[in-house]
């Protein structure tokens, strides 16, 4: 694309035409051309001639000029077609394999640190679906910066102190879980929705009792409750690791509240001109700025979540060193709250502002709705990810496909990352269980279905004496190497525009591509002089495949 922009560019130059912005994009339809800009309707506008008049001496100035271009013609009312040389595409399957897995990175953030905070479980509560599809979103963010480059560091930050904290110790009480006994991460859970819904029903006693108990978390000042505290806080830390390891995510870096809490204080305190005095309470004046007022310390003395991620930005900077971009990713929810913040964030550290983005996506909802962790009715995520591959498992003996247990789990995990990325991440979207499981299009293991069958037929292929090979190409591309050459145009524009669903289309497209011409043409023929490139090309889309799958943090199984 860009040896075309640069070509046209200059052409303009040549011309004496005048400098504008114009597209440079892909047809609809391939018969129309590999690309097609609008620069002559631009022009036209600016210089008063025809669109289509300005596109032939635009065409007459561009022929022969640009080395990858076989043809140009004009569409329409005055768009240019450029239809790419064969050599073209046989050099990209070509380039394909010969990248392997490096195929589709660029260097826009090379030599840069980027920190990608994501996920944020808050230990005594309920590891749930939501947290589930919070870790794939910021997984695939960090994941597309490392295309890009960039030396990405994962950061986790979960609440460790808190009012949560305070109910779900109470209901520990309550509920007889002891420090020196048994205790699970669904004890933990119970207890959590035990205080929390007592705490919600204001009974004035268990109010106080439990404001005590979030004062005492904060001072350390109760020997029984600290120990209720330190077994709850390890049980819950050591049974998020297990899921981390499910998703395969691992961090670089764990920050916890309760040690941002006294260094957010201490940062209220220390800029009193931001933080100004309202009823014994420390707040940022949003309304100066255009937002809204949010409380920093409360009148009890004690930081808020406010307060506590202000620290954080710099608990970063302290751990990871000078970064160059910061990225948080959360649930769209809190977009007020961190508008907020960045905006206390500018004033106290400006220069950690300036590089510090918020992602807020849209939620994945699941057919009973919202889900609540106060009240307990939650889906834990283990929970859901254990029916997820029990339905992949039946589905697999049930379309013959090889079954067992551990790619029974990379398919189920397939189905809930792709269903979380197929959309636009800022948007909520819906989890269907069938629709996310279906081996036939538009999901994930329709991806992983696809390699795997790609594996097959190089082995067929190569059983019967074709080994992958770039020469002896067909005079014409298939329609599918004008999907495959633009794996890389996709890489780059996901990150800018922060969208990994502009993967998880191609790769749906690149498949659909691959299956009609897997029904179309032979491989494995030793008679067929093209058969080697045919190889060759079904190589080449396979790593397309993986490589864009390892974006959406999926697995490829080898055999299906």
């Amino acid at each position: 694309m860009q040896q075309i922009r640069d070509a046209i560019a200059n052409a303009l130059t040549e011309l004496n035409l005048p400098s504008v912005d114009f597209s440079v994009e892909h047809p609809a339809d391939v018969t129309h051309g590999d690309y097609a800009t609008n620069v002559a309707m631009v022009l036209a506008k600016q210089v008063g001639e025809a669109p289509r008049q300005v596109a032939e001496q635009l065409v007459a100035a561009l022929a022969g000029r640009i080395e990858i271009v076989e043809a140009i013609s004009i569409a329409g009312p005055g768009f240019i077609n450029f239809t790419l040389t064969r050599e073209f595409f046989t050099n990209t399957t070509k380039q394909v394999i010969e990248a392997g897995g490096e195929w589709g990175t660029h260097d826009a953030w090379a030599g840069k640190t980027v920190l990608v905070e994501y996920t944020d479980p808050n230990p005594f509560k309920d590891f749930h679906v939501g947290h589930l599809f919070t870790n794939t979103v910021g997984e695939s963010i960090a994941r597309l910066f490392m295309t890009a480059g960039a030396n990405t560091k994962r950061c986790n930050y979960q609440g460790d102190v808190g009012m949560h904290v305070a109910n779900a110790i109470w209901g520990m009480q309550q509920l007889g879980i002891a420090a020196a006994g048994e205790m699970s991460a669904a004890d933990l859970g119970r207890a959590y929705a035990h205080g929390a819904t007592a705490y919600k029903e204001g009974d004035s006693a268990v109010v106080s009792e439990i404001k005590h108990i979030n004062k005492a978390v904060y001072e350390r000042s109760d020997d029984t409750i600290n120990a209720l505290y330190d077994k709850g806080r390890a049980v819950s830390l050591e049974y998020f690791e297990t899921i981390y390891a499910l998703v395969g995510t691992a961090f670089d870096y764990y920050f916890f509240e309760s040690e941002a809490g006294p260094k957010g204080l201490a940062l209220v305190a220390e800029n009193p001109e931001v933080f100004v005095e309202s009823d014994g309470a420390r707040v940022f004046p949003g309304e100066q700025y255009g937002l809204h007022t949010r409380v920093f310390v409360n009148s009890e003395g004690l930081p808020t979540y406010e307060a506590k991620e202000l620290a954080l930005a710099k608990m970063k900077e302290d751990a990871a060193g000078t970064y160059d971009h910061s990225v948080i990713s959360t649930a769209k929810e809190i977009n007020e709250y961190f508008k907020v913040l960045l905006c206390a964030m500018d004033k106290v550290y400006p220069e950690l502002a300036a590089k510090t983005e918020h992602i807020g996506h849209g939620m994945v909802r699941l057919a009973s709705g919202k889900m609540s962790s106060r009240t307990g009715e939650v889906i834990q995520a283990l929970d859901f990810i254990t029916d997820i591959k029990t339905a992949a498992l039946a589905k697999m003996v049930e379309t013959g496909s090889e079954a067992d247990e551990a790619t029974a789990t990379q398919v189920a995990m397939a189905a809930i990352k792709y269903a979380t990325l197929k959309g636009n991440i800022l948007q909520d979207s819906v989890f269907d269980k069938a629709t996310a499981l279906s081996f036939e299009g538009d999901s994930g293991p329709y991806l992983q279905y696809t390699n795997a069958r790609i594996n097959s037929v190089l082995e067929k292929a190569a059983a019967a004496d074709v080994a992958p090979r770039v020469e002896h190409a067909p005079a014409e591309p298939y329609a599918l190497e004008q999907l495959l050459y633009r794996w890389p145009e996709v890489t780059q524009a996901a990150l800018a525009e922060r969208a990994p669903h502009l993967v998880a289309r191609y790769l749906t497209d690149l498949a659909g591509a691959f299956n009609t011409f897997y029904a179309q043409e032979k491989i494995a023929d030793a008679t067929d002089e093209h058969a080697p490139y045919k190889a060759a090309l079904a190589q080449a889309v396979g790593q397309t495949l993986q490589n864009g799958l390892w974006v959406l943090g999926i697995e490829a199984p080898q055999r299906m």
